[in-house]
């Protein structure tokens, strides 16, 4: 007996859907899918979850110095001349950042390993490459997602059957994060 469903499709083409049905659940927080597709999305995302709860809290802040570049009113970069050539001029800035620890860095990584890259596109700017912003979902999983399941021992979404699809008849269901 195999152990996952085919779904109809090739292994790659498979890993693909999955793949990206679990982007798009841990990104918009719910999805409407098959019954089938929602029973294997739920294998892989219980996981990640539960990975999200066990390392949220395994890191240490760092406060480290970076330099940046100073920037005018309309963003763009300030130049000075020094020696006859235009140089960037740069300010020293004080941040405090997240280092992880060994394990939530494997964590992370074992996240990225299923995660596709999503890009967030804000309505108003539609079109435009300059206004994107790259979303960290291991960020998401670690700061958002597992704090609300710090007590909760597993099942971390629920399944609803929301009625048949007209093409095919196939059971639609909403799958969301509980």
């Amino acid at each position: 007996m195999a152990g996952n469903r085919k779904l109809g499709r090739t292994s790659d083409q498979r890993k693909a859907l999955l793949r990206s049905q679990v982007t798009a659940l841990i990104n918009n927080g719910k999805i409407i899918t098959t019954e089938a597709r929602a029973k294997e999305v739920r294998k892989l995302v219980e996981p990640l979850i539960a990975l999200a709860v066990k390392e949220k809290d395994n890191f240490e802040t760092v406060t480290v110095t970076a330099k940046v570049p100073r920037k005018d009113a309309n963003g763009k970069r300030v130049k000075e001349v020094v020696d006859g050539k235009k140089v960037t001029v740069f300010d020293s800035v004080e941040k405090t950042i997240k280092k992880d620890m060994p394990s939530r860095l494997n964590a992370r990584r074992k996240m990225l390993a299923v995660l596709y890259p999503v890009t967030d596109v804000p309505k108003e700017a539609a079109g435009r490459k300059r206004n994107t912003k790259k979303v960290d979902l291991p960020a998401k999983l670690f700061d958002e997602i597992a704090p609300k399941y710090v007590d909760r021992k597993g099942g971390y979404t629920r399944i609803t059957k929301i009625g048949l699809r007209k093409g095919d008849a196939a059971m639609q269901v909403l799958m969301e994060l509980v």
